[in-house]
């Protein structure tokens, strides 16, 4: 009896031998065809990084258990998108610096870049005869902006266009709209009268929700575009008053303009959301479509060749001042859209704000015309037009003292003053 069970120990063990074989066998196969697609993936795409799956095999009870790792989200983002967390801003990476550098690299950008870009805008509209070419002024425009967003785009990995075509064609109409009835409104309008209306966009947006969307605001909001409308009304009435050249179709140009402009900040904000499209693309695509349909518009209504002809005559005012004029507004949207991006709208907002209260101050400095403090009184209305926007978006974050904060701290300051007197 005992050799029959001496032979089935024997069977068993070499069964059990012949297993473990078999098992390592299917191992080393499995770790050669890893190793196999790693090498492909290498000749693919000249890294692993985003496609190395780890993979271990382990038996037990002769049951095969296969574990999959999947990359890390950094690992298979797209370099485009990999590349966001670095800001970089005219080959500057603000990313190395802290935030008080950031802060003033930032707030710099905007004020030397806009401005220059103001102080050129309106040296060229301040040209003898060259009020009535404003639309060629933004074809010139446009032509240089698509110029520049192609060049940005080269020097990024991701150069696929995200945003669909169609897409495309509706921002780049709205954005038609909006500087081109901005620039020909300069014709009408004094500079100082055309920034203090760009200040007011929040008035057409606040109608739209209102008789489009249904939608309600509060007391704060309602304040904020009362006190803009006030601000408008009186700053225009100074304007009409003591302006030679006040004209009502600037007035209606510049409000086309903000109702554009309002309707273009929302498209574009959720086109390039829903498609995670990068700021040279969206600024290539849309002002080079916009600008076949200038070209198209100007060569239809016959404007082309007479402003082709004025600028031929004087090309350093007219074409040189426009590519300074182009150049310095692209550079300084890149600084504002690193402002919100690293400190949000709030201080972004209060920061372009100071910008136009410097432009206009400086509009009256180089440029000669007519001054009255009706001017100041309407701008300061303005002012706290949009600081009650601002406040309204963000009152989880402001904080106001309230009136009985107020009181009770005037009330112990006068206790603390009388008790000082006493002593």
């Amino acid at each position: 009896m005992r050799a029959p069970s001496g032979e089935a120990a024997a069977v068993v063990k070499s069964a059990g031998v012949r297993k473990k074989e078999e098992e390592e066998d299917f191992t080393e196969q499995a770790k050669e065809r890893l190793n196999e697609r790693e090498e492909t993936n290498k000749d693919n795409f000249g890294s692993t990084e985003c496609s190395t799956v780890t993979m271990d095999l382990k038996f037990n009870n002769s049951r095969k258990y296969i574990s999959i790792t999947v990359p890390s989200k950094t690992q298979t983002m797209s370099p485009h998108i990999k590349s966001i967390d670095d800001i970089v801003v005219l080959g500057i990476n603000l990313s190395k610096f802290n935030k008080l550098t950031q802060f003033f690299i930032c707030v710099a950008g905007v004020f030397i870049f806009y401005l220059i870009y103001g102080y050129l805008q309106e040296l060229i509209f301040s040209m003898e005869g060259f009020k009535s070419y404003g639309w060629y002024l933004t074809l010139m425009q446009f032509a240089f902006y698509s110029i520049f967003g192609l060049i940005e785009l080269q020097l990024i990995q991701d150069k696929r266009r995200r945003i669909p075509g169609k897409t495309y064609m509706i921002i780049a109409f709205l954005t038609v709209g909006t500087m081109g009835l901005s620039n020909t409104s300069l014709g009408y309008l004094n500079y100082p009268t055309q920034v203090i209306f760009k200040c007011c966009k929040l008035i057409p947006v606040m109608l739209g929700g209102v008789f489009i969307q249904g939608k309600r605001y509060n007391i704060v909001d309602v304040s904020a575009a009362v006190c803009m409308s006030l601000g408008l009304i009186w700053f225009t009435l100074a304007d009409s008053t003591i302006a030679p050249n006040f004209n009502l179709t600037g007035v209606m140009l510049i409000s086309l303009a903000l109702c554009a402009d309002a309707v273009i900040g929302n498209v574009q904000e959720k086109a390039m959301k829903l498609h995670n499209a990068s700021n040279s693309e969206m600024v290539l695509y849309s002002y080079s479509i916009g600008f076949v349909y200038i070209l198209l518009g100007l060569t239809c209504t016959s404007g082309l060749g007479p402003a082709v002809t004025f600028c031929s005559k004087n090309p350093i005012r007219t074409y040189g001042y426009a590519f300074l004029f182009s150049l310095t507004g692209y550079f300084g949207i890149s600084f504002v859209l690193a402002l919100i991006k690293i400190f949000g709208a709030l201080l972004a907002v209060t920061v372009t704000t100071g910008r136009k209260a410097m432009t206009i101050v400086l509009s009256f400095i180089f440029f000669a015309k007519p001054f009255t403090f009706q001017y100041v009184w309407s701008g300061l209305l303005v002012v706290l037009g949009i600081f009650l926007n601002v406040y309204s978006k963000n009152m989880d974050k402001i904080r106001l003292p309230s009136l009985y904060d107020l009181i009770s701290k005037s009330v112990e300051a006068r206790k603390s003053r009388t008790l000082a007197q006493t002593v």
